[in-house]
């Protein structure tokens, strides 16, 4: 259940918050898959770190919001509000065939379940396509033992990808694009960017540093191996 807040920086963010069902780990997913694909040239809205105060929402006569809130005190994730933008339709509008199948990879690589028909996470702001939510991705670190050995697991989910069959035709050039793009020290950047509250908290007992490896390794080796869920995706 996230909310549109007005930030003090006087903007508008759908925020994401820590206290909500999925916890922390939809909010590391959502923050490195957005800043990934946004390395890969797609457009993703702003993502911020949002401080929730203490005692924040005393007041809301709901006990359901009134719990959330409460459970997200602290950082949570926003994400810039894209003001009178329509939710994508591959039906109705059009996606050049470079940017399906960038977005495809991006997907595949991520092990990201929620592009699909019934809830696209695109869309449509200013006549450019847009990607949101990216926290159904990296599901292979709810169980964190078997991370280590993820990264050449396959994704069969990618054969209810929304745009899978319009984006089949340039696969191996985003392919070879995104390797070009993703450098290790890229890849470092963006998992260091994580806030420690988030990380130590996540897997409260495994150190921090061995979690930010962990995801550091993850991504890489899976960006090594790119060829069999690029292959798995040609074939779905």
């Amino acid at each position: 259940m996230p909310a549109i807040i007005e930030a003090d920086d006087g903007f508008t963010y759908v925020l994401k918050f820590r206290g909500a069902g999925q916890g922390l780990k939809a909010l590391i997913a959502d923050f490195i898959g957005g800043e990934i694909a946004r390395a890969l040239g797609l457009r993703v809205p702003e993502l911020v770190f949002v401080e929730l105060a203490e005692g924040f929402g005393r007041t809301e006569p709901d006990e359901e919001i009134q719990d959330l809130l409460k459970f997200s005190t602290g950082l949570n994730l926003g994400v810039h509000f894209l003001s009178g933008a329509l939710t994508f339709d591959p039906e109705v509008h059009q996606m050049d065939e470079a940017t399906a199948s960038m977005i495809l990879w991006l997907d595949a690589y991520l092990m990201n379940i929620d592009r699909t028909v019934k809830n696209t996470n695109l869309l449509l702001w200013q006549k450019e396509v847009w990607l949101i939510d990216h926290g159904a991705s990296l599901y292979p670190h709810h169980n964190w033992p078997g991370m280590a050995k993820a990264h050449t697991n396959t994704f069969p989910l990618i054969k209810s990808h929304v745009l899978l069959p319009g984006a089949k035709t340039q696969l191996m050039q985003a392919e070879a694009k995104a390797r070009e793009l993703l450098s290790e020290n890229l890849i470092d950047e963006i998992v260091s960017a994580l806030p420690e509250d988030w990380v130590a908290h996540s897997e409260p007992d495994v150190p921090v540093e061995e979690i930010y490896q962990g995801y550091k390794q993850f991504l890489k080796l899976r960006l090594e191996h790119s060829a069999l869920f690029v292959k798995e995706a040609q074939n779905a």
